[in-house]
């Protein structure tokens, strides 16, 4: 009974919602890898746009521009991760579902912080465009449940139809709809768990730090800061007024946080009319301590909650229309000081600085620390964030049978309006340095900064408007052995993103795929698109690419073939994509306010005059590529091991850059198309499955290796070829190259002259010129030069209700520069951290130490960029391990379930790197908020 009124309740809320939706037209008020199975998308409507349906068998179709295609008849290159594995990775971001699955898609992670995330991702190196349901409208933020599949298209072929946004490759997002049949199903989810960082930098206590700090003034030649008491008292905690030793990290962060999502989703059919809907929730809790004694929250925390509703109504027996609903909220939380200002203190105080609160109970500080950690984090207010977004797609489909059999028509329209308000609650906290007079004993407080009465101000800080239209046809036909599938569309994109001038990207895009006797095959696509960021006349461009492909096991001479050989395909795709990268209307010269001179003693001694800005570029145009893609597709041993091999060759050019090679001028340099890079590779993405009575098992290794290289820059005419920036890897570190430490006054006198000042345990350089001096002409490519290499490997085995799996997600000749206040010490004019890693720094009786001798603040030679401070980034990730049971049907069917399963599942549990980043995040490693690990369990019922 409840499970039918549940049912009959949300089927009329969609079908309401609708009707609804539908009399209002929608006003502008409205704001991995290749797996043994995949999820059904078989549609009952009549009506396609494609020259397939979904299958249910293992990965037989893609998802690909507009389309939906047969996996056996494709030339181009992707991938595609469906639901079952995007749910294993506990992330409130499809980039970290979709981390250590794809060859091919590179994702790092810069923060852990709830809300923001911070997870990138490239295709080959370039920064890919999203897209939703067909409109390149982006939700990083998105619950997986929603999600049927996500397809990476990396080569030329795949993208084109995008035009001038073709050269960065597409994540398609193509979210569930009704699974078809008369039956309906209702499923929910609930996890939860905790959280912790994978990571954390080790700071020094204070009486190592105070130790050390003496002996970085001595190497600069100055007396010591704190006397034998001092040390004594500070290593014995006989005097934690005068004396504290505060571990901030433990006074201001938790062990711990709290992580829990609940997720419930409803589809099915009935009579004409398909669903499904989604409502998601989602609470990632915050490191910061908190106080009981605030009326508010102070932690920085973030709630996220989701609705989504496709429905998918037929009309006729010829017309069908579709309205796909997304609506979120999410709101984080910080305290009054910001989180970034928090963490940023952590790294500048040291354990010494001052206790939390002096003996009058006021907050401590100083002239040198005006504010105490324990305030920021826990008395300077809060500051909340409310996002909204809202996306509608309504889509109308025609079947043109009547007029010729196998066409069809298509409109589509996409909004979204998303706004961010900021609240500002914030107060700041004085702080009180206490002074003992000598001579009577009274004590007196010094006051730093002031007690401010509490702000109460909001702000809209971000506010975007996104609208999407295509008209699209399509016709198929059959004749004999050909088969002819062709698309031309009409699409505009019109984006006006904060208080920006609008933009918006229009154009025609076009594709025919051929196959004869699925044995052949021909694809042609090219987009034709512009944008006013381009100067009148010079707007559009074409971008086009061809594809051949071979089913070599479908031809005669293997009708004979062995056993072991089920598929083998053949294919090559070349093509010019584009990339729209110009800035707002460069093509024009333009003039801004300035002070000028005043002439005579009757004229003012200065004037408003207007002086030229940046220097136009009335010839500029988009950026370009030529890709070229070669690959194998492979079934092989009865299907058990399916496995994608692509080499690719991209050459990029025209790229927007400002010459190096120019001597200054008054105006800002124009911005050029005159950059050339290179990226090519191979791609490796492969799956064994097989299985013996109760017992499965799989395995699918992905593999990435990834060369780039500068063909052309323009740079000075340098006297020395390893200054040149042309010929190395894109992005390569560049600066000294350092030959270990100084050992002696005799080691100095002897080496190339680098700079007053230097003294034993400073870094040496090279002389690469040997010129008897280290200078700017000493500097060359630094760290590994090496191809990028990342892989992953998912595993698992299941038996009899049981079934594990893991993850691993790695990372191969990444360079990593460990600088700044995360990692020098005593940094901040003296007055920053100290870390673990001072502690083997460079003495007489320590000639081998990994760290240089100590200084305060800064130090010219040892903190100029060289090669000792460029450490391997290299690393391997326990990504994911879930554990499951699914009870059995005989056990729950009194419940009226069919189907529970009860799982136990961990996210980046272990992290194995080079010793250099023992207390270092390989991905987070300028140590912002740390990156988390997620242990959860979570029980899965459907009825």
């Amino acid at each position: 009974m409840i499970r039918k009124r549940l049912q009959q309740g949300l089927l009329l809320f969609l079908i309401t919602g609708f009707s609804v939706v539908q009399a209002q037209k929608i006003t502008n008020d409205i704001p991995g890898g290749t797996t043994p199975s995949k999820a059904s998308k078989k549609s009952q409507n009549p009506i396609t746009d494609t020259t397939v349906t979904r299958q249910s068998s293992q990965g037989e179709t893609y998802d690909v521009l507009y389309q939906v295609r047969k996996r056996k008849l494709t030339t181009g290159s992707m991938v595609e991760i469906y639901n079952k594995d995007l749910l294993k990775t506990q992330t409130p971001s499809y980039g970290g579902m979709l981390a250590g699955r794809v060859a091919g898609l590179y994702t790092t992670q810069a923060s852990g912080e709830p809300g923001n995330d911070d997870i990138t991702g490239t295709i080959r190196g370039q920064a890919p465009l999203v897209l939703v349901d067909g409109a390149p409208q982006s939700f990083p933020s998105i619950n997986p449940e929603q999600i049927e599949s996500i397809t990476v298209l990396k080569d030329a072929l795949s993208t084109v139809m995008l035009g001038s946004r073709s050269s960065g490759g597409a994540i398609l997002i193509t979210t569930k709809k009704s699974a078809g049949g008369a039956s309906q199903r209702l499923e929910f989810t609930a996890l939860q768990g905790i959280q912790a960082p994978t990571r954390m930098p080790q700071f020094l206590d204070a009486y190592n730090y105070a130790s050390l700090y003496n002996e970085a003034l001595a190497n600069d030649g100055k007396p010591a800061a704190f006397t034998q008491a001092d040390l004594d008292a500070y290593k014995n905690g006989t005097d934690p007024a005068g004396h504290p030793n505060i571990d901030w990290k433990k006074q201001i962060l938790k062990n711990t946080a709290p992580y829990g999502r609940y997720d419930l989703s409803f589809s099915g059919t009935a009579k004409s009319v398909r669903y499904f809907a989604n409502l998601d929730y989602l609470n990632q809790g915050g490191l910061f301590q908190t106080l009981s004694s605030n009326t508010y929250n102070t932690n920085a925390d973030y709630q996220r909650y989701i609705f989504r509703s496709n429905v998918e109504m037929d009309l006729n027996s010829f017309l069908t229309a579709s309205l796909n609903l997304f609506g979120r909220i999410q709101n984080t939380n910080q305290p009054g000081a910001t989180t970034a200002t928090i963490f940023s203190g952590l790294l500048s105080t040291p354990n010494s600085a001052y206790p939390i609160r002096n003996a009058d109970s006021s907050i401590a500080g100083s002239q040198n620390y005006q504010n105490n950690l324990y305030a920021q984090t826990m008395l300077s207010g809060y500051q909340p964030v409310y996002e909204r977004d809202f996306k509608a797609d309504m889509t109308l489909k025609g079947n043109l049978d009547r007029i010729a059999k196998g066409l069809w028509i298509k409109a589509l329209v996409a909004v979204n309006a998303y706004e961010r308000e900021t609240t500002n609650r914030s107060k700041s906290v004085a702080v009180f340095r206490p002074y003992t007079d000598p001579a009577t004993g009274i004590i007196s407080y010094t006051q730093y900064g002031t007690n401010g009465t509490q702000a109460n101000t909001i702000s809209v800080s971000s506010q975007n408007r996104l609208t999407y239209s295509e008209l699209s046809m399509g016709y198929s036909k059959k004749m004999g052995n050909h088969n002819i599938t062709a698309l031309v569309m009409y699409n505009n994109d019109n984006r006006l993103v904060n208080s920006n001038l609008p933009v918006n990207y229009s154009g025609v895009a076009g594709k025919v795929s051929y196959d004869y006797a699925q044995k052949y095959l021909v694809e042609i696509a090219a987009g034709y698109q512009g944008s006013e960021l381009y100067p009148s006349g010079k707007r559009y461009g074409l971008f086009p690419a061809i594809g051949l492909g071979w089913n070599i096991t479908n031809e005669n001479f293997l009708k004979n073939r062995p056993d072991w050989l089920n598929n083998l395909k053949l294919r090559a795709t070349y093509g010019k994509t584009g990339n729209a990268n110009a800035g707002y209307y460069v093509y024009n010269q333009y003039y801004v306010t300035g002070t000028g001179y005043g002439f005579g003693t009757t004229v003012p001694s200065s004037t408003t005059t207007y002086t030229q800005g940046a220097l136009a570029n009335p010839n500029i145009t988009w950026e370009k590529a030529k890709k070229l893609n070669a690959g194998i597709d492979a079934d092989l041993f009865s299907n058990r091991l399916n496995f994608t091999l692509d080499y690719f060759n991209e050459n990029y050019y025209d790229l927007l850059q400002q010459r190096g090679d120019l001597s200054a001028v008054a105006a800002a340099p124009q911005l050029q198309n005159i950059g050339k890079d290179r990226y090519n590779g191979i791609e490796l993405q492969a799956t064994w499955h097989a299985s013996k009575g109760a017992f499965s098992y799989f395995i699918s290794p992905n593999f990435s290796i990834l060369k780039s290289k500068v063909t052309y820059m323009a740079e000075p005419a340098y006297a020395n070829a390893w200054l040149q920036h042309t010929g190395q890897p894109v992005g390569q570190l560049f600066g000294y190259v350092a030959e270990g430490l100084f050992q002696s006054a005799a080691d100095i006198s002897s080496h190339a002259y680098q700079g007053a000042g230097i003294v034993p345990g400073d870094i040496k350089y090279k002389d690469l010129n040997n010129d008897g001096k280290i200078d700017g002409n000493d500097q060359t490519a630094i760290g590994s030069t090496k191809p990028l290499m990342y892989y992953g490997l998912n595993t698992g085995i299941s038996y009899k209700g049981f079934d594990l799996s893991v993850l691993f997600q790695g990372v191969a000749n990444d360079n990593l520069q460990l600088t700044g206040s995360g990692y020098w010490g005593f940094m901040n004019n003296g007055l920053g951290q100290a870390y673990q890693q001072q502690l083997n720094r460079w003495t007489p009786t320590n000639p081998n130490a990994t760290y240089p001798r100590l200084w305060l603040g800064n130090n010219t030679n040892n903190m100029a960029a060289s090669s000792y401070w460029v450490h391997t980034g290299n690393y391997v990730r326990v990504k994911n391990i879930e554990l499951g049971y699914t009870f059995p049907a005989s056990l729950i069917k009194k419940t009226g379930l069919t189907e529970a399963r009860f799982f136990l599942n961990a996210t980046n549990l272990f992290t194995f790197t080079s010793s250099a980043l023992k207390n270092t995040d390989p991905e987070d490693y300028n140590y912002l908020y740390p990156i988390m690990k997620v242990v959860t369990a979570g029980l899965n019922i459907k009825l």
